[in-house]
């Protein structure tokens, strides 16, 4: 597994980086091989340590990001939630991982109903620009909005993150 580590606003010690790559490779190389891009951004606000794991493989995206006090929790903790996401969606992506991924797993797999959708909306989307988009974004109190941008003709959402900005999804076609 290929494994970058960026640090924002902090200095990455040696001897994460050599535990960085000890757990990745102990607890995900049995679902990824070693085309798997693994990236881990770490960054400090205030006295805790925010991970960012992001593990690409074979076009599929697993990201996790936690935080804690010591770096190496956080890390333990954003590995663990990546392996809940592989075990939630076992069915989906099995095919894609390794196939002795899940040969030999001592641990349970996490049951989950299907995904049951209770509800379809269709909704008319007038073109409108960013700003009209997040005003009525939060007029109707929704987390996301989905709408034709009038500069592009593109359908975006644009949605507020956690830390009550504001981000955009715009398509590319290959």
């Amino acid at each position: 597994m290929n494994m970058t580590i960026t640090a924002k606003k902090m200095q990455i010690p040696q001897n994460f980086t050599e535990y960085a790559k000890k757990r990745l490779n102990n607890k995900l190389d049995k679902f990824f091989g070693y085309e798997a891009d693994a990236k881990i951004i770490m960054s400090a606000h205030k006295n805790l340590i925010i991970i960012e794991l992001t593990v690409t493989y074979i076009g599929i995206i697993y990201r996790a990001e936690q935080s804690a006090v010591d770096k190496e929790d956080a890390l333990d903790a954003a590995i663990d939630k990546i392996v809940r996401q592989i075990r939630r969606n076992k069915t989906r992506i099995e095919k894609k991982l390794k196939e002795s991924a899940f040969v030999d797993s001592t641990e349970e797999p996490i049951l989950e109903d299907e995904h049951e959708v209770i509800r379809h909306k269709k909704f008319v989307m007038h073109p409108m620009d960013l700003d009209e988009a997040i005003l009525q974004m939060d007029l109707i109190g929704h987390a996301f909005f989905m709408f034709t941008n009038a500069n592009t003709g593109e359908v975006n959402v644009v949605y507020r993150r956690d830390d009550g900005k504001y981000a955009v999804l715009e398509p590319i076609y290959d």
